[in-house]
């Protein structure tokens, strides 16, 4: 990884697996259960996207782990030749699910689904995300609220620190399922509390042998207090590994994060929001639904590439979303994926060159919040 702008800490660097490299920074479109929401693995392909994500959890309860490994893998099943990075299902576990117990030796918990009792391990975690043969593999780890108070997110670091060694041990013990090596990534977690994100930094640093993800952000603290930690995950992290920054998504908070080092992001935005009509631009949200849109035949975005902004207007994309037209949801949520992945395409660029901070800039200037009525 190298920070090529004096400005600023971004940096530009390649991640290597056996499907393919993933040049950094770069976005990762959620495939929560082996779907990017109403896009298919050629659309993603052609948007540029060179990874996506898949959720170990929700897998594990649909289709379920046999049916993915009988049919040869999660890429496979979803016929996906590229990388896939699998998260844990620890935040789902905590976040969604009916809780039980919570101990040292895992989460005993209800499924969303059928309130069925399911036990999630560190090393079942690992297992799942063996049988789905994902390029990236995170570790199991306890992800607290934003409002969770100083005493519980300790608990949760420690908890955290020997759930990832546990991880660790079962994937150096078990092959690899289908002949592919799988990254492994620990998850930092501490909250805005700097003295515990030092405490699991260094209690992690020997599992960073690829890369390294960020937990624990993004989930309802300040938006200044986020980026404070972010800061001092610049200060701390090895300089060497990718560092993953996980669940953050706003363009404009993606590129504050990249100038201070980070390098992978996901984030449900592009799909959720195109799934309401609202649709990014280079200049900020663009709200389809509204009126002024009615008689506007230009494309949403003039530099977007993607296929409708190469071939219908706002006014009709308008004309869909008004209609409950499955097609709008399906070229919505194609431009927004196709915005993100051209970003941070561009973002990649201005690094090389040296321009990144200059380019932010004028970049944050411009990107307003969503237009009015």
């Amino acid at each position: 990884m190298k920070a090529l702008d004096p400005g600023s800490s971004a940096r530009a660097g390649v991640l290597h697996t056996d499907r393919g490299n993933l040049h950094t920074p770069l976005f990762i479109p959620i495939g929560t259960y082996g779907a990017v929401k109403t896009l298919s693995s050629r659309d993603l392909d052609e948007s540029g996207a060179s990874v996506i994500l898949g959720n170990a959890y929700h897998l594990y309860l649909r289709p379920g782990v046999e049916t993915i490994r009988n049919a040869g893998g999660l890429h496979r099943f979803m016929a996906w030749n590229k990388p896939i990075l699998t998260d844990s299902g620890g935040f789902q576990v905590f976040s969604l699910a009916q809780l039980r117990e919570i101990t040292d030796g895992g989460v005993v918990f209800k499924s969303t689904l059928d309130g069925s009792e399911h036990e999630m391990t560190p090393e079942k975690s690992m297992e799942i995300q063996r049988a789905l043969g994902s390029d990236i593999v995170m570790a199991f780890d306890e992800c607290p609220p934003g409002d969770a108070p100083m005493d519980y997110v300790r608990k949760a670091v420690k908890r955290t620190g020997r759930w990832a060694l546990r991880c660790a041990d079962y994937l150096a013990n078990s092959p690899d399922t289908y002949g592919t090596e799988q990254a492994f990534f620990p998850v930092v977690q501490g909250g805005v509390w700097e003295n515990l994100r030092k405490e699991s930094v260094q209690e992690l640093h020997p599992l960073m042998n690829s890369g390294v993800a960020v937990g624990g952000l993004a989930v309802g603290e300040e938006k200044s207090a986020m980026f404070d930690m972010v800061s001092l995950m610049n200060e701390l992290l090895p300089r060497d590994k990718v560092r993953y920054l996980m669940g953050v998504g706003k363009p404009e908070d993606i590129v504050r994060a990249i100038d201070r080092g980070m390098d992978m992001f996901d984030c449900v935005i592009p799909t959720r929001n195109a799934r309401n009509g609202q649709l990014l631009t280079w200049k900020g949200v663009l709200n389809i639904s509204n009126e002024r849109y009615k008689h506007d035949f230009s494309p949403v975005e003039e530099r977007c590439s993607c296929y409708g902004c190469q071939t219908v207007t706002r006014a009709y994309l308008r004309h869909l979303f008004n209609l409950n037209e499955i097609l709008g949801l399906h070229l919505a949520s194609l431009h927004n994926v196709t915005f993100y992945l051209t970003l941070l395409a561009e973002i990649r660029t201005e690094i090389q060159k040296g321009a990144f901070s200059s380019w932010s800039k004028t970049f944050l200037s411009l990107v307003q919040e969503e237009d009015d009525d």
